[in-house]
């Protein structure tokens, strides 16, 4: 099943049903008026809105209509929660390689993990909004999960149960910002402002195969200013499944319906066992632009890779076998912040 929110004049728009060519949609407000309110009661509500998609994609439903992906916002607009994991640890050990720092052997076990801003997410087409190329402005192409109501202290299986819903992401980052914030050891804040979320959300067996031991098993494709960036595989090298990081994300704690866990930027290590090729040198390429910093760094010795400019454009997007979008497309311009009006 696919699902989306169309943008409305309310803070958390409108569900909608999506066709699962992503050419249709119709409105279920008979069902639920937002993604929130159906996620808060699933099973009761769910197989109504299963119904309802199979009829769309059949083409039998009233007042069904032609869907623009840009009329779209982030699944949901905001959230009681969003917690964004470190599952790929490649992408963690390079950057602690390029500024000669060890990876401790608890990153292995425990994973790493942080809490962002979720009272508002960017739309997928929206532009993300800067005050300063100084900032270090970056993208990081990621996967996340949807929950319902999740009791504190489940296993790793027992959380399975409790993943609805998938998307893509643009974990919006601010690199220039970050060294000053963590040295004052309490964590991310401004250097982690909005971020924004594909256009559908997807339940689990939209994937086929692919969803498999918790984890996609299907590349990201990650454009930057029309070129390919990235392809990295999402699933081979997330070393923390989905149900571990909604685990832990639990383990002190209850996660309300509507929480958000990620897997953090999917990145992969070179076959040959080095840091990453760019896809130029025939690599799977990167999800962010911090990834391919490093590997400059320590395959040359200095970084040549600047971090998006204004006018610059990233675009997310993850196809199935047959070279389908799954998710629509996270798509967007960084803009210069012209201040509060």
């Amino acid at each position: 099943m696919k699902l989306a929110t169309l943008k409305t004049d309310t803070r958390d728009g409108q569900l909608i049903v999506v066709s699962r060519d992503h050419a249709r949609a119709v409105r279920v407000p008979q069902i639920a008026p937002t993604l929130q309110a159906a996620i808060e009661d699933w099973d009761t509500l769910a197989p109504r809105l299963e119904e309802v998609y199979h009829a769309l994609s059949e083409g039998k439903v009233e007042g069904a209509f032609e869907l623009d992906l840009k009329a779209l916002h982030s699944p949901l607009p905001r959230a009681y929660q969003w917690a964004d994991g470190s599952a790929y640890l490649n992408h963690v050990q390079l950057v602690r390689q390029a500024r000669g720092a060890e990876m401790p052997e608890t990153f292995w076990t425990d994973p790493l993990m942080y809490q962002g801003a979720s009272d508002r997410f960017i739309g997928p087409y929206d532009p993300v909004e800067a005050g300063s190329e100084d900032w270090g402005i970056d993208f990081e192409g990621e996967i996340a999960v949807v929950t319902d109501d999740v009791p504190m202290g489940v296993s790793p299986e027992q959380a399975a149960g409790h993943i609805k819903l998938l998307m893509l992401v643009n974990d919006v980052s601010l690199r220039g910002l970050i060294p000053g914030e963590l040295a004052k050891g309490f964590g991310f804040f401004q250097s982690k402002p909005a971020s924004s979320f594909s256009p559908i959300a997807v339940t689990p067996d939209e994937l086929g195969d692919a969803w498999q031991e918790g984890r996609v098993h299907l590349p990201l494709t990650v454009h930057l200013n029309g070129e390919k960036f990235g392809e990295p595989q999402a699933g081979p090298d997330m070393i923390f499944s989905f149900p571990e990081l909604v685990a832990h994300a639990a383990r002190t704690r209850y996660l309300g319906a509507g929480a958000i866990v990620g897997s953090g930027t999917v990145s992969n290590p070179d076959i040959e066992g080095g840091p990453g090729r760019p896809v130029a040198d025939g690599g799977v390429g990167y999800s962010c632009l911090a990834e391919i910093r490093m590997v400059e760094k320590i395959l040359h010795g200095e970084i040549k890779s600047p971090f998006m400019r204004f006018g610059d454009r990233v675009r997310i997007e993850m196809f199935d076998g047959e070279g389908k979008s799954i998710f629509g497309a996270i798509d967007q311009e960084v803009v210069r912040y012209e201040g509060a009006s």
